[in-house]
This record gives C-alpha cells, structure tokens and sequence, in this order.
C-alpha cells in the first residue's frame, strides 16, 4: 500500500515536474520571439532563409501554439503571439517574400566579395578552395559562423532599406502638406476676391443713386449763386471785352 502511495507521489511530481519545464520553455521562446529583429519575419519563426512555405506553416503552428495566451502564463504572451501571426503572414505574402530573400541574396554576395578578398590574403585558403573546386566555400557557408555573418548582414541591409523608405514616405508627407497648404491658400484667396466682389455689386446701387445725385446738383448749382457775365463780342478772336460806345 506504501509503495502504492509512494508511485502515486512520484507520478505526480513528474507530471509537474514537466508542466515547471514547459512554462519555462514557454516564458523563454516569449522573450526569445520579442528580442528578435523587427524587420526580419524569418527571426521571429526561427527559421533559415531558405524555409519553404511548407516548413514556414510549420514552424508557426509549433510555435504559435507555444506561446498562445490560452496556455502561456508569460504577461506578453499576447504580443508574441500577434508577433508570430505577423512574421508568417509577411512570409505568405509573395512580394514581401521576395523582397526579403533579394536582400538576403545582396547580403549574400556581400560576404562572398569580402570573402574573396580574405582569400587572396590567406594562401592556404586559396590552394585549399581552387582544389576542392568550391566544396570548400560551399561548406563555409553552411557553417554557424557564415549564417551569423548572413544574419546581421540581412539586419543591417534590411534597416538601411527601411531608413530609406521612411526618409522617403517624410518628404513625400511633406510635399503632400505643401500642396496642401498651398491649395487651402488659393481657396482661401479665391474666397476672399469672391466676398469682395459681392460686397462691391451689393453697394452698386447706393453709389449709382449716389453719382445721379452728384451730377444733378452739378446742373442746377447752388441757390443764390451769382455766375459770371458772358462775354460778349464781335470779333471772336478777341479776348477782351467790347463795351458800348455812347454816341453824341
């Protein structure tokens, strides 16, 4: 009965045993899914750049299941987890695949001319790869060290792209707000000539009725007023007056 018991006691121990153990696999591949770099989805999977889509759907079943809120105690489970779903839709998405891979292929060959130039340097090394007829460079670059290299070199290009791209879509934000400004100014001109030239054909009548008024106190004069003689001549060329003459 005490060995029973004592089975029993063990069995339990193991099976929380290995739930401790699967939490904390759980809580490291969180932090593991949030450390990676943001720009490249084939991190965020753990997968090399060469994962077909049937290794990608794959790879984020496993994970996605790993760290699903529903079963990961971790706080930011749920962001890892939106992380994942991000990173393979990115990689289900052909444009966004190739642009990747044609990145990795630049950082590729990158490494490859940086590589040539050691091996020009290093004799050995340059004997040993002319004679194994590229098996030596092909094993170089199936090695951890040269994946690494691969790596942070896809990082940096990939952060160089972006920057160009967010210093594009800036000056692209600021012409379309010079327009923009620039169009609400020709409105705003347009409007003000507008209101103008209703203000002015409101007042047409008044300044009509106005100028009628001037021209008729023109023709009449002011009461009272005592105008100047005409003169009165024979010869029109003269420019005195001629007054009459008393005869005896």
């Amino acid at each position: 009965m005490g060995e029973t018991a004592s089975s029993v006691d063990e069995g339990l121990l193991l099976k929380n045993f290995y739930a401790e153990v699967s939490e904390v696999e759980r809580d490291n591949e969180v932090v593991r899914i949030l450390s990676c770099f943001k720009l490249n989805p084939f991190e965020y999977l753990n997968l090399p750049f060469d994962a077909s889509p049937d290794e990608i759907k794959k790879q984020y079943r496993k994970l996605s299941l790993l760290v699903h809120p529903d079963k990961c105690k971790h706080p930011q489970s749920k962001e890892a987890f939106g992380a994942l779903a991000k990173a393979q839709q990115l990689l289900h998405d052909e444009n966004e695949r190739d642009y990747l891979l044609s990145q990795v292929n630049s950082a590729k060959e990158e490494l490859r001319a940086k590589r040539k130039k050691h091996l020009k340097k290093d004799t050995a090394s340059k004997i040993k790869s002319l004679v194994e007829e590229g098996k030596y460079e092909q094993q170089y670059e199936q090695s951890e060290e040269f994946q690494q290299e691969l790596k942070m070199k896809v990082r940096e290009l990939l952060t160089e792209q972006e920057w160009r791209r967010r210093k594009m879509q800036m000056r692209i934000s600021e012409e379309e707000g010079r327009l923009k400004r620039e169009e609400e100014e020709t409105k705003e001109m347009w409007k003000r000539k507008r209101e103008h030239e209703e203000a002015w054909e409101g007042t047409r009548e008044q300044r009509v009725s106005s100028w009628r008024d001037f021209m008729k106190a023109g023709k009449k004069g002011k009461k009272g007023e005592i105008r100047p003689p005409k003169l009165k001549t024979e010869d029109p060329n003269k420019s005195y007056v001629q007054r009459p003459v008393k005869r005896g």
